[in-house]
């Protein structure tokens, strides 16, 4: 039973860094890094870990009997997390690499994943007192703070509260990976449900049964769901049936297809050869106006660490330094940023092909120069934000397009550097994504007075373990399945490829690509998420109607309902979480059957037609009503 707490201060007698509260997180941590992994290269989004990992660590020591303690709870939670900002830049380059036609060795992932980790920490650890302590007032931190609440909530005198709200995780999970696996090895129903709509040409209504997607519509809430779907709509209704008409009387390929005429393509193939450009576009256009927008913040967030470093060495004495004010020493700030960029820039293969020295010390530079410099903005710009709508894309994109313009003014185009400059990318976003993370998880630790030091150690434990499980996920998936199918759209490192190749060689599509970029300013000019709305144009249908049917079953759940009480858990928060986590998990199980040759990729479901539709229909709602029931729990 884990013991009432109240922040415990100064106290240095209060279990903290203890090996079950570290093997917990490291266990979560690679639960939610590969769920992460597999969700992000569906959707191009990921979840954050905190407070499911938390929650799971209370309701884990529970069940198990074992004593714990709030600052337990807070480290396990803290490695658990580190995971996230790990799969996040990962999903959001390596896949493109692939597209390419280029396999990346395991153990390059593994550095790359690794590199990006402890330039994001190392980076952070100096910035800690100004932005979570000093900054407190102006910077909330909001998922931090609701994470402190959690645990302070889940840590109460009986315990049955972490045990009641966290059961809500392991039935999602439970649901989640059945699901998953009823209809990717049973093959008993059809795991999308299609239909033809009249007079539109080629026009469908789709929805697949994903408890994960729905799941992350709950998350995400009515509004985003209802902007990704609008886009969705659009690409479905619109383009698709207005290709499918111009193109109908046309007597020759239109580019970008060389060898079939429009008329003889499907729904699928008009996706695939024109509307997946166009929604690369919009994806395109709506990161670099998000980064463009947001210039005057960033340039402000790094001004303003600026001065904070400068009146703290001004204003620093010597003496004894609290625990809950300790951090992990300058040698290893130092030492861990020259660290990798040394190791990028003298290392062969870390970023990919036969590259000259030049080349390599032109990348290291640059991870080096981009590293340090959004680590600190991600650092600021997350605590007003929250970690959900961080601008990793958007940064990773600035980073792309200044190192591929430098390329591009050296002459050096070759598949090569086309890898080199992916790579860059691949760091860059982790150590940003890192950033933000690992300020979210110091200010729940300094809410609940943990030690600053040791939970920066969690976050370099859990990246040392997470690399190795994100890595592998990324990889099987792509041995299993083929990165921009339907299976696995990986919308943003399509975007990644796209700019890379635009810059490098400009053989793009550029009418399309253009197309999107209207249409993203569009909805940008509208007042909707632009991102949100150009992921929908990208996706097919069939992808972000579970999204939307999420964010309804949510509306449902919190119409006419009391709100909860700060730091209440929310059940049916954590209950989609726990589908992400089912059928994640359940699906990297899938794709390591099929890459082993044990079990096909599709095949034709047992029952077919109007039966199994139906039998697919209620088996959507029958975890759609669980998410419900989780949402009403507790009200």
């Amino acid at each position: 039973m884990i013991p009432a707490m109240s922040t415990p201060a100064n106290s240095t007698t209060i279990p903290e860094f203890t090996l079950k509260a570290v093997f917990t997180g490291v266990v979560l941590g690679i639960v939610f890094g590969a769920a992460n992994a597999y969700l992000g290269l569906r959707v191009g989004m990921t979840v954050s870990a905190s407070i499911p990992a938390a929650v799971m660590t209370v309701a884990v020591f529970h069940v198990f009997r074992a004593d714990g303690t709030i600052l337990e709870a807070n480290l396990s939670q803290t490695v658990a997390a580190a995971s996230t900002s790990l799969a996040t830049g990962v999903i959001f380059t390596i896949p493109a690499l692939f597209l390419w036609g280029i396999v990346p060795p395991y153990l390059q992932v593994v550095i790359l994943a690794f590199l990006g980790g402890v330039l994001g920490l190392s980076a952070m650890i100096p910035l800690r007192k100004l932005l979570i302590v000093d900054s407190h007032e102006e910077l909330p931190y909001p998922e931090g703070t609701a994470c402190a609440e959690v645990l302070r909530a889940t840590t109460g005198e009986t315990g049955k509260g972490a045990a009641s709200t966290g059961v809500w995780i392991f039935r999602g999970m439970a649901v989640g990976a059945a699901v998953k696996l009823l209809l990717a090895l049973a093959f008993l129903v059809p795991d999308e449900l299609r239909l033809a709509l009249p007079v539109l040409p080629k026009a469908e209504l789709a929805l697949e049964v994903a408890p994960a997607l729905i799941g992350v519509g709950y998350i995400l809430g009515y509004r985003t769901a209802a902007v990704c779907v609008s886009g969705a709509l659009i690409s479905s209704v619109t383009l698709t049936p207005l290709i499918a008409w111009l193109g109908a009387g046309l007597q020759a390929p239109l580019f970008p297809e060389t060898e079939r005429l429009v008329s003889e393509m499907t729904a699928d193939d008009i996706w695939s050869r024109y509307v997946r450009y166009i929604g690369a576009g919009a994806v395109a256009t709506a990161g670099i106006i998000t980064v463009a927008r947001g210039l005057p913040t960033m340039w402000g967030a790094f001004a303003a660490v600026a001065r904070g470093m400068r009146r703290s060495e001004t204003s620093s004495h010597e003496g004894p330094v609290d625990r809950t004010e300790r951090d992990l020493p300058p040698w290893f700030v130092v030492g861990g940023i020259v660290f990798v960029v040394v190791v990028a820039g003298i290392v062969p293969g870390v970023f990919a092909g036969d590259m000259a020295p030049l080349q390599r010390a032109v990348l290291s530079a640059g991870v080096g120069v981009f590293g340090v410099l959004f680590v600190a903005v991600a650092a600021r710009i997350v605590g007003i934000v929250g970690v959900s709508s961080q601008p990793t894309s958007g940064i990773t994109l600035v980073t792309l397009l200044g190192t591929a313009t430098v390329f591009a003014a050296a002459g050096w185009t070759d598949g090569a550097a086309r890898a080199g400059v992916l790579t860059v990318g691949t760091i860059v976003a982790i150590a940003a994504s890192k950033a933000g993370d690992i300020s979210q998880d110091l200010k729940t630790g300094w809410l609940v007075g943990a030690t600053p030091a040791l939970q920066q150690v969690g976050q370099l434990i859990g990246a040392a373990f997470a690399c190795w499980a994100v890595a592998a996920t990324v990889l099987l998936l792509g041995h299993a399945y083929t990165f921009g199918s339907r299976e696995l759209p990986a919308p943003q490192a399509t975007l990644m490829k796209t700019v890379i190749e635009g810059v490098l060689a400009g053989d793009l599509p550029w009418g399309l690509v253009l197309t999107g970029g209207g249409l993203a300013l569009g909805a940008i000019l509208c007042g909707v998420s632009g991102l949100a709305f150009a992921i929908g144009v990208y996706l097919p249908l069939a992808t972000m109607a579970p999204l939307y049917v999420g964010g309804c079953i949510r509306a449902l759940a919190e119409r006419g309902a009391a709100e909860r009480a700060p730091g209440e858990s929310d059940p049916g928060i954590l209950a989609a979480s726990g589908l992400v986590a089912g059928e994640g998990l359940a699906g990297v199980l899938v794709a390591g059957l099929v890459a082993a040759g044990l079990a096909p990729k599709a095949m034709d479901p047992r029952l077919g037609g109007l039966p199994g539709e139906l039998v697919a229909l209620l088996l959507a709602g029958a975890f759609c009503y669980f998410l419900y029931r989780g949402g009403r729990a507790g009200r």
